[in-house]
């Protein structure tokens, strides 16, 4: 299996994370999307990562679709099978991606759009998500269960790329969540060298 990423992209952190927590070897490869390469537009049509290609060809993405396909392959390592510690999981997981999802599109306004035509209203409903969403994930952290899931992967991806894109705020503003971060390498030593880096 192949999976493209980059290596600031929260959502192929995940991913990366959840197949090494499975033991299951898969081939890393660095996509530009900007460039929309045909090897990922093959892989998914919409030209997004993280998109994984199996042995077969067949292709997944979405880094829910993904992550869901290695707790099938592996029976059942990255998510509680009982309904309530499911629902916990999903949760937190569900928190942690809609998080990253408006944060990205504030980052995009910012990023992509000339200034004259930025339209800060937008990134202000962005940034109000946000915090909603952090407030809320804090609340769920006690919540998490003590074997890793997906939830922390996610949760790890999301404040991982935050410290990248807004750095010094977990510190100054979530400092709850900054000490989860802080210690998620030591249940999780491969975060080093899969969690978000600079491109």
């Amino acid at each position: 299996m192949r999976v493209y990423y980059s290596s600031p992209s929260p959502f192929a952190a995940k991913v990366r994370m959840a197949a090494h927590h499975c033991d299951l070897p898969i081939e890393s490869v660095l996509a530009d999307t900007s460039a929309e390469p045909a090897d990922l537009i093959t892989a998914n049509p919409l030209g997004k990562i993280p998109a994984l290609v199996l042995d077969d060809g067949t292709a997944l993405y979405d880094s829910g679709v993904i992550c869901d396909y290695f707790d099938k392959l592996t029976g059942g390592q990255l998510v509680p099978q009982t309904l309530e510690s499911w629902t916990v999981v999903k949760r937190i997981e569900a928190t942690a991606d809609g998080i990253g999802d408006a944060l990205i599109l504030a980052v995009y306004e910012e990023r992509y759009r000339p200034e004259d035509k930025r339209h800060q209203p937008w990134v202000d409903k962005q940034m109000r998500k946000a915090d909603r969403g952090l407030d809320a994930l804090e609340a769920m952290l006690a919540d998490l269960p003590e074997g890793l899931t997906t939830a922390h992967f996610a949760v790890a991806a999301l404040l991982g790329w935050m410290e990248l894109r807004f750095k010094g705020m977990l510190a100054a503003e979530r400092p709850e969540l900054a000490r989860w971060l802080a210690a998620f390498p030591a249940h999780f030593p491969a975060y080093v060298e899969l969690g978000p880096r600079p491109a």
